[in-house]
């Protein structure tokens, strides 16, 4: 009894000194990606404020990896994906994650760090209202007075921000407006219809198509100065080690969300921020001021109360479902009887 029981607690302390350690490499390489692309872009740092190039880069090294594993080292199986299906779905989903991308890198060249992190706190309410909108959701009062308090932490955060640019924040909420309805249309487009895409194979589908979308801006607004700017060599460590961070975060949110799930993901992003928002100040030197600090705790909390719903929602659904399971077994178990009853009683009669 004692060696099971130890034997069964040192497989529970296992699985969540795993959950830790998937959740701290997550937090550590997402945070490597967002300083690492704050460094190259601003003005004041590394001083390449070519967002659209920095995207395809990571795209072009994502969809080179991606290949590689799958049509060529077979280590990952692909989806079955006709061309209509591609054109249909695929297609839309990289044309928002390419804005998305795109949107979000250009950010960093107008808005610090910290505030960066702020603004992102409205990514809940972005999903709701568009999932609200698309049909995907329904319609909760409760629901939405909470979107409305984080938005409104948000509001009283911009409004305490010191170094406030109007179109460094106009770029980072088309970002959330557009990964947002990303994700609502991965559930219309590809889940609905039975299809799930790994980082890797969504890299292998996604990133090609992002690549493609992204040299349409790149030749009108970047092309040209990168042109004139003759003096720039690319720095194959920067710029290497940089896209093979962007590629292990996708590695890391499979890890992350394949082994503990994606409400894990969202609390784990919460830490994050924090950490980021400190990291900002302290080391950065970015100016955080105590109006800032009390938006977005506002928002923090309504983000918390959000996920907690969520978990609460999900665990309901979780038990409704055993019940389910257990009254069709029930039901099952009592056929089998009154079968085995009536079969007896033939042979009685008989």
């Amino acid at each position: 009894m004692g060696k099971g029981a130890s034997s069964l607690s040192e497989g529970v302390m296992k699985k969540i000194l795993l959950s830790y350690a998937y959740v701290g490499i997550w937090i550590f390489l997402s945070f490597t990606v967002i300083v690492y692309n704050k460094y190259i872009l601003d003005r004041k740092m590394y001083n390449w404020p070519f967002p659209i190039s920095l995207t395809m880069i990571h795209m072009a090294f994502c969809s080179s990896i991606a290949y590689l594993l799958v049509r060529v080292l077979k280590l990952v199986e692909p989806v079955a994906m006709s061309r209509e299906l591609y054109i249909s779905s695929v297609v839309p989903i990289g044309a928002l994650y390419s804005l998305s991308l795109w949107f979000s890198n250009s950010a960093y060249i107008y808005l610090s760090v910290s505030f960066i992190q702020m603004l992102k706190a409205l990514m809940p309410v972005a999903v709701y209202s568009i999932g609200v909108l698309f049909k995907k959701d329904s319609f909760k009062t409760d629901t939405m007075v909470n979107m409305v308090s984080i938005s409104v932490g948000v509001a009283i955060a911009a409004y305490g921000e010191a170094r406030f640019d109007s179109w460094g924040v106009i770029l980072q909420l088309g970002a959330v407006a557009f990964e947002a309805t990303r994700l609502v249309l991965i559930q219309i487009l590809l889940t609905s219809k039975g299809i799930t895409l790994n980082p890797i194979t969504s890299l292998y589908y996604v990133a090609p198509c992002c690549l493609g979308f992204l040299f349409i801006p790149w030749i009108i607004v970047e092309f040209p100065v990168l042109k004139q700017n003759s003096s720039f060599h690319l720095d194959f460590v920067i710029f290497g080690t940089n896209s093979l961070c962007a590629f292990a975060l996708n590695l890391a949110v499979f890890l992350l969300v394949g082994k503990t799930s994606a409400l894990t993901m969202n609390v784990a992003g919460v830490v994050k921020d924090w950490l980021l928002i400190a990291f900002s100040w302290s080391v950065i030197k970015d100016t955080v001021t105590p109006v800032n600090l009390v938006g977005y705790g506002l928002a923090f909390l309504g983000v918390a109360y959000y996920n907690h719903s969520k978990l609460q929602a999900l665990k309901a659904k979780e038990a409704q479902k055993k019940a389910a399971q257990a009254d069709e077994e029930a039901g099952r178990l009592l056929q089998e009887r009154e079968g085995e009853g009536s079969g007896r009683r033939t042979e009685s009669q008989g």
